[in-house]
């Protein structure tokens, strides 16, 4: 008799998607859950090219997928294409998680919460403290709108100047702060980042295979900023390195990622699935590269 879990025609099929996909833990850390439960599902990654997005969401459907994570740069794209989307996700206007449910599919954001309780687990005051985030797209929207009402002030920098306002003024609109959109020149960084006591990227600058870049110089941190970056491949981005280096707390991307997917499989599954085990196996994956 075969031990669970093992692959059979049955088996439920989950997935994340993104354009590149590559570099994403996702199936390392969500088919170790898995198997730790013995659950009869399997993770997988799909690299959808952008002109195939609604092809793929029919793909959903079709193949019975139950259950879906979305990353860049489909965080807010996928929005048209889904039956119905919670009232958070709808706020903040990304969804990065999806599931089926007889081929209605509802989506959600896990990002937000888990963005916030990385940040507070790390030591973090978020409560009165100003921030600013390098990004506007999906994750930008998470994180900001997870730890806006916190804040005293919020500023949005972005390479897309209009991006960053049109982000900053929905915060305004939908949430008690006053956020202020901006461009990410030399100059304007400079000035935000002596203004702030929280940095957050959620740009892909410094991803892998790009982990030399950085979306800010080290010349404009100091050391008495809380650097917070989402990416977690590598594990420490230059971002990180040069912010420890001058004394700055920080945090990687790693925990962000493990607590959203952590929400995801309880979604999916209805079972709590073991987070250390899920951040041990990413951890030993990525140390093997």
């Amino acid at each position: 008799m075969l031990k669970k879990p093992y692959i059979a025609a049955r088996t439920n099929v989950l997935c994340v998607i993104g354009h590149p996909i590559e570099h994403s833990m996702s199936p390392i850390m969500h088919n170790a859950a898995l198997k730790d439960l013995s659950l009869d599902y399997v993770y997988v990654a799909f690299n959808i090219p952008p002109n195939d997005l609604k092809k793929a969401v029919l793909g959903f459907k079709m193949f019975n997928i139950k259950g879906i994570n979305v990353t860049i740069p489909y965080k807010e794209n996928i929005i048209p294409y889904l039956d119905e989307i919670d009232p958070l996700a709808e706020k903040i206007g990304a969804v990065n998680t999806i599931k089926n449910k007889g081929k209605y599919l509802i989506g959600k954001n896990t990002d937000a919460s888990g963005a916030k309780k990385a940040l507070l687990d790390a030591g973090c005051e978020i409560s009165g403290k100003k921030a600013l985030i390098l990004g506007a797209g999906g994750a930008a929207k998470a994180v900001s709108f997870a730890i806006s009402e916190d804040l005293d002030a919020l500023y949005i920098a972005n390479r897309t100047e209009k991006r960053s306002i049109k982000l900053a003024k929905d915060l305004t609109n939908k949430t008690a702060i006053k956020a202020i959109g901006k461009n990410m020149s030399i100059d304007t960084l400079k000035n935000l980042v002596n203004e702030v006591d929280i940095l957050i990227n959620t740009t892909p600058l410094g991803m892998y295979p790009d982990i030399g870049e950085s979306p800010i110089s080290e010349e404009i941190l100091h050391k008495d900023l809380f650097v917070f970056d989402i990416v977690y491949n590598p594990l420490e981005t230059r971002l990180i390195k040069e912010a420890s280096k001058i004394g700055c707390k920080t945090l990687g991307g790693l925990d962000m990622f493990v607590n959203q997917g952590a929400l995801a499989f309880e979604w999916w599954t209805g079972k709590k699935p073991n987070l250390n085990l899920m951040k041990e196996k990413v951890v030993e994956f990525l140390g093997k590269k």
